[in-house]
């Protein structure tokens, strides 16, 4: 069985095929650069044309980098303010021949990773994080996803989590990774204090540099790297546009 995904970000607008089956991506993906600015008409014509090389014509799956309610995003990281209020699902329905669903980034990402990847078959309360130029999140217990939670915008020490502990802050201030451990640490700190996780899965590009930083890390939750890497997204999206049933 087959789905498509698309991930929107601010750098680029990748997509494919997924077998949804295994939770792989079938043949190579297509990525295009983020059109700048990043307004939603000219990344509706982006994901359209995607979706066209491909030749699909039924659901899709998007992930955006924000809080997404009923097909409208509210909030927006890392692309242009005016996509606040706007009903994604009916901008990019207009542009491809199925049915839209859209999702957080990180809730797509955290979907692929539990029924594919790193928390498969986990119980309990799970927490996907993934670190980038902030910090996503995606919740689960059960294995039920708690859409949208925005936990990179917690208070660690007066100001945001994600200030201090994304990747982007350690390539910023030219952190060594046990520099940036510790502040991962104290984030992962404060976060457990209010959350309680039985399992923390790490994300995004620098879990492909786990081995550097997991070890170093003193939470009392185990913490494990994910395992789809830059793929998450993707086949996330496409899992979810294929077990939502039409609204």
């Amino acid at each position: 069985m087959q789905g498509f995904g698309v991930d929107i970000g601010g750098s680029g607008i990748k997509g494919c095929l997924v077998d949804l089956e295994k939770g792989e991506l079938v043949g190579e993906r297509l990525r295009i650069e983020t059109p700048q600015p990043a307004l939603p008409d000219p990344v509706y014509g982006v994901v359209g044309r995607i979706v066209e090389s491909f030749g699909w014509t039924g659901r899709i799956g998007v992930t955006f980098p924000g809080v997404m309610k009923q097909g409208v995003a509210h909030t927006a990281a890392n692309v242009d303010r005016s996509w606040i209020g706007t009903d994604v699902d009916a901008g990019l329905g207009a542009h491809v021949p199925g049915t839209v669903e859209t999702l957080n980034d990180a809730d797509a990402a955290g979907l692929a990773e539990m029924r594919y990847g790193a928390g498969r078959d986990r119980k309990g309360v799970v927490l996907m994080l993934t670190f980038g130029t902030g910090i996503g999140s995606a919740l689960f217990v059960d294995g039920h996803l708690v859409p949208n939670t925005e936990f990179g915008h917690i208070q660690v020490d007066g100001e945001d989590g994600e200030k201090r502990a994304a990747a982007s802050a350690r390539e910023r201030e030219d952190l060594s990774y046990p520099e940036w451990a510790g502040r991962v640490d104290r984030y992962l700190d404060v976060l457990e204090a209010g959350v309680w996780p039985d399992l923390i899965i790490v994300g995004g590009g620098v879990s492909k540099k786990a081995h550097k930083w997991v070890p170093l890390l003193s939470t009392r939750t185990p913490v494990v790297p994910a395992q789809l890497q830059n793929d998450a997204g993707i086949v996330g999206a496409a899992l979810a546009a294929s077990e939502r049933p039409d609204h």
